[in-house]
């Protein structure tokens, strides 16, 4: 069904896909955190048929769980994409070993982490579970998506401006002095 003049029926595209809003949640503690969330982020805007829309600030935040480390350097990377979501999956999972991650511990230490925490409105995925589990939980999620995109939805949670309201963020705080950006490619 159509219901406007941009509207697509999906059923009618062939081997196109709709394009959905993504966001990624990226974190780092181990390294040199800056340059490898800057990198992460480049590869994700080299993956094809992503589109990076803009990049969150970048905020130290304090561990959840797990045993004690360093404090994280978070951000939020809101992108478009016909990708499925297991694609992009395997894509966020090949960025985190090109940098040495490694799997084990439980909320542990690690050089980089991609979490894919929705692609459009897709809930319930065989080997992933969208829109993320515990994104609305995570301050370091919710913070610099709010940044970004301040009309924000988490699909089944509600608003993204409200969900920050009912979180701790008192071990968030923004790093003006770290400033990564994607590259624009046309």
């Amino acid at each position: 069904m159509i219901n406007g003049p941009f509207d697509i029926d999906v059923d009618t595209l062939g081997n196109l896909r709709p394009i959905s809003k993504v966001v990624f949640s990226l974190g780092s503690n181990e390294g040199d955190s800056p340059a490898i969330l800057a990198e992460a982020v480049e590869f994700l805007s080299e993956t094809p048929d992503v589109i990076i829309v803009d990049v969150s600030p970048v905020y130290q935040t304090t561990p959840v769980g797990g045993p004690d480390q360093k404090d994280f350097l978070n951000l939020v990377v809101v992108a478009e994409s016909t990708l499925e979501p297991l694609t992009l999956l395997d894509r966020a999972l090949a960025i985190e070993d090109n940098f040495g991650r490694t799997r084990g511990v439980v909320n542990g230490p690690r050089t980089l982490d991609i979490d894919i925490i929705m692609v459009g409105k897709r809930i319930g995925e065989d080997a992933l579970e969208l829109p993320h589990p515990r994104a609305h939980e995570r301050a370091f999620v919710l913070v610099p998506w709010l940044d970004i995109d301040p009309t924000g939805i988490l699909e089944g949670r509600g608003a993204v401006a409200e969900l920050v309201k009912s979180v701790d963020t008192s071990g968030v705080a923004r790093r003006d002095d770290i400033v990564i950006t994607a590259a624009t490619r046309f």
